[in-house]
């Protein structure tokens, strides 16, 4: 069934009003009658007809309006997409321009220096390969957003285990996590189950570690909960690292959004892992926002229906 625009709610409101009021006109004539009675007056079928001509101009000229305003409302739209497709085509770009360039410059500089010893090629063999995954994972995140913006009725549904999820980010990032002597606080009962799919909903958790493992700090703790709700499950994920201040916590779901550009890029950061964990969330049916926590770090709370 076709939803109705904005101004033709407004113009069906108004109308069923104003018929409500005209029924109850003709049926008792006055509001303290109880029963039906023919007119007495020949002004009152003046009055009737009156009444009528009235409701058909009112009509009109609301249905004008209606008209009107959705046309308004349209083009708000229109130009807030526009403007934010500029945006994120600007932004893309820009991500795209320094791995792309960085691959450039190792390659060139390997072929017009044919006497280049074998470390100095390796190194920037190995240079060009890092720039490389960069950019896989950049695309790889923009077609995850695609994907969920465009053609969400494609994406699987099925029973999946929170747990196991977890239990395999857990060893994908030990190494890491050991290495800054973070330490990991799993507070999950023993039996999570949602419905959703699984490449989204390992992004979901896979980002927000990553998150905390690239800017928390050294010897911070994560800290993940759940609590179990009627229809959703409750999850709480957060760590004592340096946190956000206020004023970018509003922002921080937005695509290429960076609090520090060039801490960013230094841990190979697309600027997409936190917009793709939103977008997974809404997806899911569930809703997330993110706050500082009780002592220092961050806190991100969002649910995932059962």
């Amino acid at each position: 069934m076709r939803k109705l625009s904005e101004g033709k709610k407004m113009f069906v409101s108004v109308m069923i009003i104003f018929c409500v009021y005209a029924l109850t006109f003709i049926l008792f004539e006055d509001y303290d009658r109880l029963y039906l009675l023919p007119f007495s007056e020949e002004s009152d079928w003046h009055l009737l007809i009156f009444s009528l001509i009235v409701m058909v101009g009112l009509s009109f000229l609301l249905l004008r309006y209606a008209k009107k305003m959705d046309e308004r409302i349209r083009l708000e739209q229109s130009a807030k997409e526009n403007k934010m497709r500029r945006e994120l085509t600007q932004n893309i770009a820009h991500e795209l321009k320094t791995p792309v360039a960085s691959i450039l410059g190792f390659t060139e500089t390997i072929i017009n220096n044919p006497n280049l010893s074998s470390s100095q090629k390796n190194e920037f063999i190995v240079r060009t390969h890092a720039q490389a995954e960069r950019l896989t994972n950049l695309l790889q995140d923009l077609s995850m957003l695609n994907r969920m913006d465009y053609a969400p009725e494609m994406i699987s549904m099925q029973k999946m285990d929170v747990n196991e999820i977890i239990s395999e980010i857990t060893k994908e990032t030990s190494l890491s996590m050991s290495q800054k002597g973070i330490k990991l606080n799993n507070y999950l009962p023993s039996s999570v189950f949602v419905t959703g799919n699984y490449a989204l909903l390992y992004s979901i958790f896979r980002n927000l570690f990553d998150n905390s493992i690239n800017y928390a700090g050294g010897g911070s703790t994560i800290e993940l909960n759940a609590t179990e709700l009627a229809d959703s499950w409750k999850f709480t994920f957060s760590d004592n690292g340096q946190g956000i201040s206020e004023k970018h916590l509003s922002r921080i779901f937005e695509r290429f959004y960076r609090i520090d550009k060039g801490r960013s890029r230094t841990f190979g950061g697309t600027g997409l892992g936190l917009s793709i964990v939103k977008n997974a969330v809404v997806l899911h049916g569930g809703n997330i926002h993110a706050e500082k926590n009780q002592d220092q770090g961050i806190r991100f709370v969002f649910t995932l229906k059962k």
